[in-house]
């Protein structure tokens, strides 16, 4: 059955009930106010989704207690991250109200419907490995995304450890030599046991989310930065070196010292077609100084005589990989990937 489409008004009475709902938690958190519970369910009070499956989710209250609760049809998407309003109950709860997102991290799926995956997040570390093989498309499409989203990027290679052959090492290298002139934070993990400790100061204070390829190895930091978490892992395919679908939601964890991380499930591509060519300009934060200042107003940034965005390769303002990335982008606007 498809969801009912609502109007205008509806829309606008359903957001006014779910603010009020979100000022009668304060003041009932604020006063110890249990005047609001009845039946099964107690008073309405704030937390935050840590997971959602299907029609219920995990919500961790303000006193870190986690209660299971079902998600009322009226509250639009909800995910990993999201504030809301709920009422704890005996077995389970109810999820009454969804406030607003800071920030969204969104993909579109294979059917060509944008899915929300993770709600007001600050960081997006991408985590890379040599295997899978990493490519710097996927490393600029996410970075894309997190420009337009307002949130700060950090790219992690993982299991650096691999890196023994000279060869792959340098290949890594070239991968990678675009991002650091540009500002964006590198480091290198080893999986359990290196820079952990530089992860942990680097996720204090923010709300993150790792996202990248099934198989890099998200869910094994998550594991050595909380041991208790104890997620599960697979292993590469022996075949093609491609990583099996472990994690199958997203999923939030209190990371000590005051941060949170999400894990993510692992992807083959991140299409980003559901964006506008400004968009995608505007996610190439070197671009940003030539939009404009190309001798032709309706220039595509190919051949074009007068072009600011290729003439800035001859100056060293733009690496070659970056535009090169930049078209295949806008060519994939009118051919939607599958993610």
């Amino acid at each position: 059955m498809s969801k009912r489409k609502l109007n205008r008004r509806q829309n606008w009475r359903i957001e006014r009930k779910q603010q009020e709902r979100a000022d009668r938690a304060e003041r009932a958190g604020a006063l110890g106010d249990e005047a609001l519970a009845g039946g099964q369910l107690g008073g309405e009070q704030r937390g935050r989704v840590i997971a959602r499956y299907g029609t219920q989710a995990d919500v961790e209250a303000i006193d870190l207690q986690i209660h299971r609760c079902h998600l009322r049809m009226n509250l639009g998407s909800i995910v990993a991250g999201d504030q809301v309003i709920f009422c704890a109950g005996e077995e389970t709860g109810v999820v009454v109200a969804r406030e607003d997102r800071s920030t969204e991290l969104r993909r579109p799926d294979k059917f060509g419907k944008l899915r929300s995956v993770a709600a007001n997040i600050d960081r997006v570390i991408i985590v890379i490995a040599p295997y899978p093989e990493p490519h710097g498309g996927l490393i600029d499409r996410y970075l894309v995304a997190t420009e337009n989203l307002g949130a700060e990027a950090v790219i992690l290679l993982n299991k650096a450890d691999l890196l023994d052959d000279p060869y792959l090492a340098e290949s890594i290298d070239i991968l990678l030599e675009p991002y650091a002139p540009l500002g964006y934070l590198t480091i290198r993990a080893q999986g359990k046991f290196g820079a952990i400790d530089e992860l942990t100061k680097l996720l204090a204070g923010h709300t993150s989310i790792l996202v990248g390829q099934s198989g890099v190895g998200k869910t094994t930091l998550v594991n050595a930065l909380l041991p208790d978490a104890q997620q599960r892992v697979s292993e590469l395919s022996p075949d093609k070196q491609k990583g099996r679908h472990t994690t199958t939601t997203a999923r939030l964890f209190d990371v000590p010292g005051g941060g949170s991380l999400i894990d993510s499930p692992g992807i083959r591509e991140f299409g980003l077609w559901h964006m506008s060519r400004d968009e995608v300009e505007q996610g190439f934060r070197e671009f940003r100084e030539c939009i404009g200042q190309c001798r032709f107003r309706d220039c595509q940034h190919q051949s074009e005589p007068g072009c600011a965005l290729t003439a800035a390769i001859d100056t060293g303002a733009i690496h070659p990989a970056r535009l090169d990335s930049y078209r295949r982008i806008i060519a994939s606007l009118d051919q939607p990937l599958q993610g």
